[in-house]
C-alpha cells in the first residue's frame, strides 16, 4: 500500500474519452491516447490493500489486484506485468471490454467511488507491450502429445496459449477468415482496435500454436476424423445461437440480427468492403435490445450516419445507485450507464423521441410493419411494467427501416454439425454439457467458455480457458497439472 490516505485524498479518474464530434467520424478508439499513463499511479494509490480483498472473488480470474496496484503506484511496471499475466493471458483485451465485476466488490464501493482496477489493468498491458515485458514463452520441450481446439475466441485461445505453453502441440480451428471470433468480427473497432487482437495471435504463433482458418469443424473439416486424429479437442465454439423475436412482421425485409450487422461494419476496418451491404446510413434504425451488443449496434450505426437511432430494452431505466436490499454490495448491481455509445447517440441527437441517450426503457415490441413493397417501415411497441404486462394506452410508433435484433445467444450454433458430429450430449439449456472436470460425454473432448457455460462475459472465458487447459492437461499427462485452474464449472447464467 504505496499510499495509505489515497483512497481519501485522491478522486477517482478514468481514462477520458475523446470529444463526441471527433470519435464519431472515425473508427478507433474512443479513448484519449497517451491520456491513461499520466493519470493510473495516482489512481493505483486509491487501493487500500484490504485484508479480505473481495475483488480477487468478484473477478473469475483471480486476478491479483491489490499487487499490481501497488506495483503500478511504485511504477515498477516489469512486476505488474508479471503479477497481471500470472492470472490473465490477455488483459488489454478485459481492459477494454471486461464490464469489470471486480469494482463492484472493491472495498471502497461501499460508500466511494471504486478504484479504477479496470484502466489499471489496461494500462499494465499496453505498458508490458510498449517495453517488452510480454514476449513469447514457448515450452522448453514438447510433450508429443496434440490438442484441436475448436473456437478463437477469448476461451479458445486462452486455453490454447495455456496448453501450447505447458508442451502440447495445439491446433486452434476457425470457421471465420480470421482469428479472434467474437472478439475479431463481433466486438467494433472503436471498442477495441483489431491490433491487440493481431499482437497476441502473433506471439502465439511464435509459441507454437497452430492456426487454422476457414476451417468450420462439421462442415469443412469432419469432426469425428478431428476427433481420431488429435489426443484431446476443446470445444470452445462460444454461443452463437442467436434468440429470435417472435411477433408479426419479423420476416420483412430491413430486420437483421445483431451478429448479421455488425461483422460486416468490421469488414469495412478491415479493407474487406469498401462499405457495408447494411450500413445504416441515411435510415430510421431501432435496436431491440438494451444490452452490451446493442449499444455496440448503436454506436456502430451513429459512425455510419443513421438518420436516427433509437435502442428499445424492455427492463425499467435503473437507478444511479446501488440499490442495497436487492443487490447488497459486493454483488454487481444493475445501474443506470452511460457507455461511449450511449453518449454519442444522446449527443448528436439521432433520436429526438427516446430517453437522453437514445434509448427507450421498459419498451417491448408489439409488431413490425412494411411499406407495401415488403420491406419493414416502422415498429409498434408498448411499456410494460416490471412483470412485463403490457401498459394500457402506452402503444406508439417508430419509424423503422433497419431494426437489428440483440436479444442474445441460447447456446452453440448447431448449424454445422459440430454437436452432432461429435455425439457431445447437450444440457436442458442447450449448452454442451461436462462434468466437474470440463470433459463432455465423449472421452478427450472437453467444453469451455460460452458454448458449455452459457452467454457471458470475456473474464468468464479467458477463466474457463484456464481452467480447461489444466483440465486437458491432466488427462493427456495422467499426473496433476502445472497449470494454473482459477475456476471449476459453473453453469448458472450471468446476471452481468
Amino acid at each position: 500500500m504505496a499510499d495509505p490516505k489515497g483512497f481519501l485524498t485522491t478522486p477517482r479518474e478514468e481514462w477520458p474519452r475523446r470529444p463526441v464530434e471527433e470519435r464519431v467520424r472515425d473508427w478507433n478508439e474512443v479513448y484519449v491516447p497517451g491520456a491513461l499513463l499520466p493519470i493510473v499511479s495516482a489512481q493505483a494509490d486509491r487501493c487500500m490493500d484490504c485484508g479480505v480483498p473481495f475483488c480477487h472473488q468478484a473477478c473469475p480470474l483471480g486476478n491479483l489486484i491489490p499487487e499490481w496496484n501497488d506495483l503500478v503506484s511504485r511504477e515498477d511496471w516489469r512486476a505488474a506485468a508479471e503479477r497481471l499475466h500470472a492470472t490473465n493471458n490477455f488483459p488489454e483485451f478485459t481492459g477494454r471490454l471486461c464490464p469489470a465485476p471486480c469494482e463492484a466488490g472493491c472495498v471502497l464501493a461501499i460508500n466511494q467511488p471504486a478504484v479504477t482496477i479496470k484502466n489499471v489493468e489496461c494500462a499494465i498491458a499496453d505498458r508490458a507491450w510498449e517495453e517488452g515485458f510480454a514476449p513469447p514463452a514457448p515450452p522448453e520441450r514438447l510433450s508429443g502429445r496434440t490438442v484441436a481446439v475448436i473456437g478463437s475466441g477469448p476461451a479458445g485461445l486462452a486455453a490454447a496459449q495455456q496448453l501450447t505453453r505447458a508442451g502440447h502441440t495445439v491446433a486452434v480451428y476457425e470457421r471465420s477468415d480470421r482469428i479472434g471470433g467474437l472478439m475479431r468480427y463481433g466486438i467494433p473497432e472503436f471498442k477495441m482496435e483489431k491490433r491487440h487482437l493481431e499482437r497476441r495471435v502473433e506471439q502465439m504463433r511464435a509459441e507454437g500454436t497452430k492456426f487454422r482458418t476457414s476451417a468450420a469443424v462439421g462442415r469443412d473439416v469432419d469432426a469425428t476424423e478431428l476427433r481420431a486424429r488429435y489426443d484431446a479437442v476443446v470445444i470452445a465454439t462460444g454461443a452463437t445461437a442467436w434468440r429470435e423475436l417472435a411477433v408479426p412482421g419479423r420476416e420483412l425485409a430491413g430486420i437483421h440480427q445483431a451478429m448479421e450487422y455488425l461483422p460486416l461494419a468490421n469488414r469495412v476496418c478491415e479493407g474487406d468492403l469498401e462499405s457495408s451491404p447494411l450500413s445504416a446510413a441515411g435510415r430510421h434504425v431501432v435496436i431491440v435490445g438494451g444490452g452490451d451488443t446493442g449499444a455496440d449496434c448503436l454506436g456502430t450505426a451513429v459512425r455510419e450516419g443513421a438518420a436516427s437511432v433509437t435502442q428499445l430494452d424492455i427492463y425499467a431505466r435503473p437507478g444511479s445507485e446501488r440499490d442495497e436490499d436487492a443487490e447488497p454490495w459486493p454483488t454487481y448491481p444493475r445501474l443506470y450507464r452511460l457507455s461511449a455509445a450511449h453518449e454519442e447517440a444522446g449527443e448528436l441527437r439521432t433520436a429526438p423521441a427516446a430517453d437522453a441517450d437514445a434509448r427507450l426503457f421498459a419498451a417491448s415490441t408489439l409488431r413490425f410493419t412494411g411499406d407495401g413493397g415488403g420491406r419493414v417501415c416502422a415498429l409498434h411497441l408498448v411499456e410494460v411494467d416490471a412483470g412485463r404486462r403490457t401498459v394500457p394506452g402506452t402503444e406508439r410508433v417508430l419509424p423503422a427501416d433497419l431494426v437489428l435484433l440483440a436479444l442474445g445467444f441460447s447456446g452453440p450454433d448447431r448449424g454445422d454439425g459440430l454437436v452432432d458430429r461429435l455425439g457431445v450430449e447437450l444440457s436442458p439449456r442447450g449448452t454442451v454439457a461436462r462434468d466437474a472436470g470440463f470433459a463432455t460425454n465423449v472421452p478427450g473432448v472437453f467444453a469451455a467458455g460460452d458454448a458449455a457455460r452459457g452467454q457471458s462475459l470475456i473474464v468468464w472465458a479467458i477463466a474457463e480457458g484456464r481452467a480447461v487447459a489444466a483440465a486437458v492437461d491432466r488427462y493427456l499427462t495422467d499426473a496433476p497439472s502445472r497449470l494454473p485452474a482459477p475456476i471449476a464449472p459453473d453453469d448458472r447464467p450471468m446476471r452481468v
